[in-house]
């Protein structure tokens, strides 16, 4: 696993896809940071939290689009699914590169709590709830990408179809505000990325949304690997 996440975060950046993520991150984060904190004089970075989750939707497909497409597209796959590594460990180590620069992007919320800091008063804890809760997000949506990501030779496909994943996913709270069944309406909510996100910015720390992050993360992962088990015998 360690030689394909150091051969994957290479590729990260001996590419463009890095750099662009990154700058695209920084330029919609440091947006709303300037709109919601700096102009108004607020050290209430839920805000900020808030359209992470967003960004994430359209950024996070960007991000992984590459990682199993673009080796079904260049023929390496075969090379890869028979080197001397498990299936495991290949996903684990393209999911691991990918959640590594994910982690840089959103790690840029310390520099915005530092910088407000220097005015007011920052509450830490909650902002370390909040990163913390992001990273949660950003860790079960990277999975999702790069599911998708091994269904499809078209880095563009990938791309597009882990958008709508991401964005169906977020969408579970509006079927929920039209659905009359309590039971179905609860489930839904249950199941919805945004509510439980939206608790850890308000400063609420949820162990249960914990786990519902880290079992989606290994679900998905788990599905990509049965992915390759079934293409490696066929």
């Amino acid at each position: 696993m360690g030689a394909i996440y150091r051969r994957e975060v290479g590729a990260f950046f001996s590419s463009s896809i890095a750099y662009i993520f990154l700058a695209v991150f920084y330029i919609f984060s440091g947006f709303f940071f300037t709109l919601n904190n700096i102009a108004v004089g607020s050290t209430n970075l839920s805000g900020v939290f808030s359209t992470l989750f967003f960004i994430s939707i359209f950024l996070i497909p960007i991000l992984t689009m590459r990682l199993f497409s673009e080796e079904k597209k260049q023929r390496t796959e075969q090379g890869l699914l028979t080197a001397p590594v498990s299936l495991n460990g290949i996903v684990l180590g393209k999911y691991f590169a990918a959640l590594t620069i994910f982690v840089i992007a959103v790690s840029i919320i310390f520099i915005y709590g530092f910088i407000l800091s220097l005015y007011g008063t920052v509450a830490w804890l909650t902002l370390f709830a909040n990163y913390l809760a992001i990273i949660l997000v950003g860790s079960a949506f990277i999975a999702v990408g790069l599911f998708i990501s091994s269904l499809t030779e078209n880095q563009l496909v990938a791309a597009i179809g882990g958008i709508v994943c991401l964005a169906m996913l977020f969408l579970i709270d509006v079927v929920a505000s039209f659905v009359k069944i309590d039971w179905l309406q609860s489930l839904l909510y249950d199941l919805s990325f945004y509510t439980r996100y939206y608790e850890f910015t308000c400063g609420i720390f949820n162990l249960s949304s914990v786990l519902f992050y880290l079992s989606t993360a290994v679900l998905f992962n788990f599905f990509t690997v049965r992915v390759f088990e079934k293409r490696r015998w066929s």
